[in-house]
């Protein structure tokens, strides 16, 4: 109960004292709005407990003599109010991180240590892991996060006033803040999100993960430098400028540039730190060599884009061993734990910083590819099209040419040509690491990998290629069907000898977000773990180490929740030689937006894969009752889901109740809101962001949970309520598919939708999410034991309650807008206030989302 204590005193308490600051600020209307947006909160709790419409309240609340443009100048104002209200909580709970979270507890590199220390079985299994055990963290730029970098900036520095109790400082910030706007006029560019991604990576990961490596360096002792070595424990990748999947604004130009401006921040971190140094090392025998490093690191940072330093990074390694020794040895280690950090960011981030990776969809490469081979036949066997799928994989991994992109018109054809150049290019100048994954999204076969390795060859990758081709699985018929694409690989004899050169290592990665939109909640993480299985098994039969790439997201609804007890609780049936995931969005900012928490999250993820190598316990061993239990439920909650999608009302309630047509209008990612270019909607366009996050807005979050209650209410109807509680006791896994759902339920609110109850053409549609939404609450309550949700995580439930609070007026004024544009499109009125309508339903996209922080 101390965190919970220390959440009240160091967040709620403090938050009612600031926010009352806004009031002191003298900025226009805002202390006429301070005042009178607790009443309008109180309105709409009990407006909605009498069941009133969100139109009913707001129109009461503004009174029957406002005029229209009365009524936009208030709401705008409530809503100017309370995005900033939101970015307070943001920086209060920043500030207070360290005081909120038990950076010592469960999950932390020290505890976890320190439960090895007796136990010398363990502790050899932990050495033995660090040979190959990595953690990947892919920073992604998917439209989820709303606040743009001015406001993270002032986030920051309210985050450091409020740690130092600056009051009058504290002030100048609000002030700051009130008059900074919250939203940009133009979508930004895919450079433009790379550069806000590169923030996080100078300010934040290049001290973090450091600050881990010393800390497993200290725990062990005076064979550190022997069991770890150089090894890269830690590495990060990035998705801006090189994913291209339905993004037209990627092409290999971006990539470049995002390559060239990730090395150049890399080096002049590297240059400002060995300056620091320099200052420090002012020894006779150090000082040359600190000098010819400060030299070399000058020359690749400021004058050169495309070649390496002069002195190689095993050779700056050695240099920095070298000065080691020395302050060991005659200066009484003075400095040394300096020279070591700097040795460990050399590990980390080596020449290029962040891996980018290219990602492409499997149709738009069978495009590409077909193009070549009308273009290029003579590359090609004449029968190629006669061919079985065996004998064409076979050709296309044994296939050479030269082929360049100059014969062709089509911009994504010449795209998909010249990103293979352009991985080379990054290659030559950022290392080998700085760009060599290819991810194919929507992969269907090993065909669609051989297509990538034969496009590959032709555009003149020689003989071994420094390249890891990894096939997406998304959908659940994808998942189902992984193993055989996968068995078909690894037949191959080309494409095993190109594994051996990859030292036999196979990187797969599989979707939550899509799958989850696909086939549900539980259905698709019960499939992704099958999966998982089912390609471990494979891989170990033929030798090869399989590497599992989670494409997740900040919420349960695709993949987000409780990581660090997703991964603690895979079992040895999976391969977890390494931790491979997607960060995106808000949970960039939330996670990893200050040293603490960063440091807090990556340890969590890191002790998480090595828990998984050294347990002997059985809770991440499922037996066969169970996995016949889940399979059950599994298969219940799919017919369940997939008859509520393929309800012919579905795609219409997004349209036309939720905020879903907005999100591209809203300007905060680079890649349009869906698939397809066509003006009808279709279900698998839907893009998972966007689809997700409009059931957020909407507080009904049915992709978090949906089909779960029905399941568990079935298996109860046949007298088994014991066995899911006996289940949810013993299996990891289970547990935190429940909990993680809770989650998704605790900031669930029917109550702003309840109006939709008595609606002609949607009022059946609505109870029917409702009764699912009680079934899953009252089952996950009953299976865990738990009174109220997230009971057993009191800080969590406080966070989320005081966020909800704020962000009820917000619901209740988005809801009120998209009725009055309902209206408007029937009735054919005043195009002007229509706009105006459809502008204040934009700006609540903002602080919904925010106040979400990881969008459900």
């Amino acid at each position: 109960m101390e965190l919970l204590e220390n959440y009240e005193n160091e967040v709620s308490l403090k938050y009612q004292v600031y926010n009352s600051i806004f009031l002191t600020l003298g900025l226009s209307g805002i202390r006429k709005i301070g005042i009178q947006l607790p009443l309008l909160t109180q309105a709409c709790k009990t407006g909605l407990s009498a069941g009133k419409t969100p139109e009913e309240i707001i129109t009461e609340f503004c009174g029957p003599s406002a005029s229209e443009q009365e009524i936009f100048n208030t709401l705008f104002g409530f809503v100017q109010f309370i995005e900033r209200q939101i970015v307070l909580i943001d920086a209060l709970e920043d500030a207070a991180y360290d005081k909120i979270h038990d950076l010592k507890g469960a999950g932390s590199y020290r505890n976890f240590a320190k439960q090895l220390s007796t136990d010398q079985n363990k502790l050899d299994k932990v050495k033995a892991a660090f040979e190959t055990y990595r953690v990947r963290i892919v920073l992604t730029a998917h439209p989820t996060q709303f606040y743009p970098g001015e406001i993270l900036g002032i986030i920051t520095d309210l985050s450091d006033t409020i740690s130092a109790n600056n009051l009058p400082r504290i002030k100048e910030l609000l002030e700051q803040l009130g008059q900074t706007p919250f939203f940009k006029k133009t979508k930004p560019t895919p450079y433009d999100e790379a550069v806000s991604l590169i923030w996080y990576l100078e300010n934040i990961f290049y001290y973090a993960i450091p600050a881990i490596y010393e800390e497993i360096y200290t725990s062990l002792g005076e064979n550190a430098d022997e069991i770890i070595g150089q090894s890269s424990l830690m590495k990060l990748g990035f998705w801006p400028g090189g994913d291209r999947d339905g993004n037209p604004g990627v092409d290999a130009s971006t990539t470049l540039a995002v390559a060239e401006r990730l090395r150049g921040a890399l080096f002049r971190c590297y240059f400002k730190e060995v300056r620091e140094l320099r200052r420090k090392l002012t020894f006779v025998d150090v000082q040359p060599i600190i000098v010819k490093i400060e030299d070399a690191l000058r020359e690749a940072g400021y004058y050169s884009k495309e070649e390496l330093p002069s002195i190689s990074r095993a050779e700056l390694i050695q240099m920095l061993r070298d000065i080691e020794n020395l302050l060991d040895n005659q200066y009484n280690g003075l400095y040394t734990k300096d020279v070591r950090a700097f040795r460990h960011k050399l590990n980390v981030f080596k020449y290029h910083f962040s891996a980018i990776d290219i990602r492409q969809d499997s149709r738009k490469i069978t495009e590409t590819f077909d193009r070549v081979r009308e273009k290029y036949p003579q590359y090609f066997p004449e029968d190629f099209d006669e061919m079985t799928e065996e004998k064409q994989i076979e050709v296309l991994f044994s296939i050479k040419g030269n082929v360049g992109s100059s014969l062709f018109h089509d911009d994504i054809v010449k795209d998909t040509i010249e990103s293979f150049v352009v991985m080379r290019k990054i290659q030559e100048y950022n290392g080998e690491e700085g760009a060599y994954r290819y991810i194919i999204s929507n992969c269907r076969s090993a065909k669609n990998v051989a297509q990538v390795y034969a496009l590959a060859s032709l555009t003149g990758w020689q003989g071994d290629k420094f390249l890891d081709i990894i096939p997406l699985f998304e959908t659940i018929d994808d998942l189902i069907n992984a193993r055989e694409t996968m068995s078909k690989l690894y037949a191959n004899k080309s494409y095993r000898n190109h594994l051996a050169f990859r030292h036999n290592k196979q990187v797969v990665m599989l979707g939550f977000s899509d799958g989850t939109k696909d086939g549900g909640y539980l259905t698709a993480n019960w499939g992704i773990f099958k999966a998982k299985e089912k390609m471990t098994s494979l891989s170990r039969e033929n030798g090869i180490r399989v590497v599992f790439f989670d494409g997740r997201g900040g919420p349960p609804a695709r993949g987000g929740g409780n990581t660090h007890k997703f991964y603690a609780s895979l079992g040895p049936t999976i391969e977890s030689t390494q931790t491979q995931l997607t960060i995106q969005g808000q949970t960039i900012s939330s996670n990893f937006g200050s040293f603490n928490s960063a440091k807090f999250n990556v340890e969590q993820l890191l002790t998480a894969g090595l828990e998984n190598n050294v347990r002997t316990d059985k809770e991440a061993v499922l037996t066969t009752e169970e996995r016949d239990l889940l399979d059950e439920l599994s298969d219940i909650a799919y017919q369940t889901y997939q008859s509520f999608k393929g309800d012919s009302l579905f795609v219409e309630y997004l349209e036309e109740i939720s905020p879903l047509n907005y999100y591209a209008m809203a300007n905060i990612g680079s890649r349009p809101s869906k698939r397809g270019s066509g003006s009808q909607l279709k279900f698998e366009d839907l893009r998972a962001i966007p689809f997700v996050g409009a059931w957020s807005q909407l507080k009904q979050n049915v992709p978090g949970y949906f089909g779960l209650g029905t399941a568990c209410k079935k298996l109860d109807e046949e007298g088994r309520l014991d066995d899911l509680k006996k289940f949810y006791r013993n299996s990891l896994f289970f547990r935190t598919l429940i909990e993680n759902s809770m989650q998704s339920l605790s900031k669930t609110n029917f109550g702003v939708t309840q109006y939709l109850k008595k609606d002609s053409k949607f009022g059946k549609f609505w109870e029917w999410m409702f009764e699912e939404y009680k079934l899953v609450e009252k089952y996950v309550l009953e299976i865990s034991g738990q009174h109220k949700l997230l009971e057993r995580s009191p800080r969590v439930r406080a966070s989320i309650s005081l966020r909800e609070e704020a962000v009820l007026p917000l619901l209740v004024i988005q809801q009120y807008a998209l009725m009055k544009v309902r209206e408007m499109k029937k009735s054919g009125a005043d195009e002007e206030a229509y706009k105006i309508y459809e502008k204040l339903i934009i700006r609540t996209l903002y602080g919904n989302i925010n106040a979400a922080r990881n969008s459900a």
